[in-house]
């Protein structure tokens, strides 16, 4: 941060403060509903010339006249709200309708939509001006002490969508973004300019190397970098609506694709440099991407890929869609290995982790009655015709072994698992007959040679085929 900058933001703060205290000391200009005093002109200045007598005399008949319009308006209200309750539209219908504006050295009072000089308002006019005020307030209080048979129900009442807002988020917010201006370069440096100054502004006051004097001032260029920053990335919001159309349809909603966008406009804004001499907008959409792309490939699928192979099948789909379109049919695994120097079978691997989960329960069919997963073979589920054929296999085989005696029928069915599933060493089984691996060993040999007779493998032989 050079020097330049942060005097520069002091300037700044000097000719705001001095402008702000010019426009403190100047009378503000005020707009109600009510009569109000004007200064007086030049037919006011000679009816002032009376004696005070006649004003007071005046004024009394004036106040008279008044309370009288306003008992009749509010008996003639009253009766009518017996008939008809007003609403509180109404009511505000009939304020509006009379307004006091200064107009130079004159006071204009609008009555019905027409404007006409104090002085050549009649007095009648004030009373029946005061008269429709003090009707509109007895029916905007009747209205809304107003109890009505709803009132007693535990029914949740209805929400009134607000002028100007719609049921659709997304067009609430491409019109609210709508509402600030673009900028154009040199504003994009001013703001600039002003963030950075901010950012020093907030680091000094930090490592406190600010003097008490010029805390206010230190404190207020800080917020003004931040107004700065806010005010370049409302500006920009709409670049990022546009960016995010690209990648619609991806497996994630516009909305999370913009709030995703706005992630890396945010940090455009704290890596732009003004002193580059680009615009912020060609800086910013590279940012932008890389957040909305990072997002997707974490967010997008059901079952979460690498960022760095992400970017490997995206570049394997558009060299296929290229290659599709030159050749005119698919291309081969060796056509696209050549083309992204890569070995076919890496090209087969990653193709398959580009591949889209299907849910089991998609409906098939016009009608959905059945579900893709009806399709599928369960490679566990037991086929009927094999359980009859092992329980005959079972028997079969225990009835070959009853011929042998207890210890070769032994020896064999804890060598091949028979009793338990697990088959078992020489050394388990000498362990079990207390004799040696060897002689576990002679026992086998002489056993499968009894069992390979044909008087025996004759019955099990029909099961190999």
């Amino acid at each position: 941060m050079v020097r330049g900058t942060i005097d520069e933001a002091l300037d700044a703060f000097d000719v705001r403060r001095a402008q702000n205290h010019r426009f403190s000391e100047r009378p503000p200009v005020t707009t109600s509903t009510t009569k109000k005093a004007a200064p007086k002109s030049k037919a006011t200045k000679a009816k002032a010339s009376g004696t005070e007598e006649e004003q007071e005399s005046t004024t009394a008949r004036r106040t008279t006249r008044r309370t009288t319009a306003a008992k009749k308006s509010t008996t003639a209200s009253k009766k009518k709200s017996a008939m008809q309750q007003p609403t509180v539209a109404d009511a505000v219908q009939q304020v509006v309708e009379v307004e006091v504006k200064r107009d130079g050295d004159d006071v204009v009072l609008t009555v019905g939509g027409k404007k006409r000089n104090l002085d050549d308002v009649d007095d009648s006019n004030f009373d029946s001006v005061e008269a429709a005020k003090d009707e509109a307030e007895i029916n905007a209080e009747e209205q809304a002490f107003d109890v009505s048979d709803s009132d007693d129900s535990d029914e949740p009442e209805q929400q009134v969508v607000s002028a100007g807002a719609t049921a659709d988020p997304v067009k609430d917010y491409l019109k609210q973004i709508g509402k600030v201006a673009l900028l154009n370069a040199e504003q994009e440096v001013s703001l600039a300019k002003r963030i950075e100054a901010g950012l020093f502004a907030e680091e000094q006051m930090t490592l406190n190397n600010v003097a008490d004097t010029d805390l206010d001032d230190y404190e207020w260029i800080t917020e003004d970098g931040h107004r700065a920053k806010n005010h370049l990335l409302e500006a920009n919001l709409r670049l990022v609506v546009s960016l995010a159309k690209r990648y619609t349809g991806r497996g994630m909603l516009f909305l999370d694709l913009i709030q995703e966008g706005n992630l890396g406009l945010i940090r455009a804004v704290e890596k732009f440099d003004y002193t580059k001499g680009y615009k912020f907008s060609t800086y910013a959409t590279w940012w932008i991407k890389q957040a909305i792309t990072r997002a997707m490939a974490d967010q997008a699928r059901t079952i979460r890929i690498p960022v760095h192979m992400v970017e490997v099948i995206n570049k394997l789909a558009r060299v296929q869609r290229q290659m599709l379109q030159d050749l005119g049919r698919e291309p081969l695994p060796e056509e696209l290995a050549a083309e992204l120097d890569m070995t076919p079978e890496k090209v087969v691997e990653v193709q398959k982790y580009g591949r889209e989960p299907i849910s089991l329960h998609t409906p098939l069919g016009e009608d959905g009655d059945s579900e893709f997963g009806d399709l599928i073979e369960d490679s566990e589920a037991i086929v009927p015709a094999d359980a009859v054929n092992f329980t005959l296999l079972q028997e079969q085989l225990h009835d070959v072994l009853d011929t042998l005696s207890e210890r070769e029928a032994g020896v064999v069915s804890m060598r091949f698992g028979l009793t338990d599933g697990q088959p078992k060493t020489l050394d388990e089984i000498g362990k079990v007959y207390g004799v040696t691996r060897e002689r576990i060993r002679q026992i086998e040999s002489k056993t499968m040679s009894k069992l390979r007779h044909p008087s025996r493998s004759q019955i099990l032989r029909d099961y190999l085929e």
